[in-house]
């Protein structure tokens, strides 16, 4: 034992007690940056996401409304398939512009989702929201809007439409349908009113 005692003697200096092992501050301060890091990445990521606004500078400008004349082939185009027959690009809906409040309810539609076994049925309410007054087109064009959203639902299955994101697609299919068929960029938002899936 007197062996083992005069190892530790010579280790240390006389008088000098064993310190405790300093933590290293490098290591905590590493942890700290990458926290800070992922944190911003995080803030970052949702403003750019959701609260900027998308700049114009290098954007076409939206189309004018054209005459009765022009416009009256591109709104009677049959739909194919499922999909517009003109190149929609479905927007998110933050990105749309802001209406002036005018909105319009739509009739309620039920219609069979197209599930393997046929024995879901999805029932919907909506109104859509306009940058003008679209109630008498609506009312001359409900014929054709009720054709146009039933045909998109029935395209549907359960899996589709039970999510949030389903959801949202959903809304802006629908109002990608009802400007084709009113021949201008009218319609803005979709809002469901009754959403119910048996």
């Amino acid at each position: 034992m007197a062996a083992k005692d005069s190892k530790e003697s010579s280790a240390l200096p006389e008088g000098q007690a064993e310190r405790p092992k300093k933590k290293s501050k490098v290591k905590r301060l590493v942890i700290i940056l990458a926290i800070l890091l992922l944190t911003l990445g995080g803030v970052g990521a949702y403003w750019w996401l959701y609260l900027r606004t998308p700049a114009t500078g290098n954007m076409p400008p939206p189309a004018k409304a054209e005459t009765s004349a022009q416009t009256a082939p591109a709104a009677q185009a049959p739909l194919a398939d499922g999909a517009p027959a003109s190149s929609t690009r479905i927007e998110r809906q933050s990105d749309l512009p802001r209406s002036s409040g005018l909105v319009l309810p739509l009739p309620m539609i039920t219609v069979n989702l197209a599930d393997p076994g046929g024995r879901r049925y999805l029932k919907l309410g909506m109104e859509v929201e306009a940058n003008a007054d679209i109630s008498t087109e609506i009312k001359v064009q409900e014929a054709r809007i009720r054709d146009a959203v039933i045909m998109l639902l029935a395209g549907k299955s359960y899996g589709d439409i039970a999510t949030p994101d389903g959801k949202v697609m959903l809304k802006a299919e629908v109002a990608a349908r009802l400007n084709q068929i009113l021949g201008a960029q009218r319609v803005i938002r979709i809002y469901f009113t009754d959403f119910v899936v048996e």
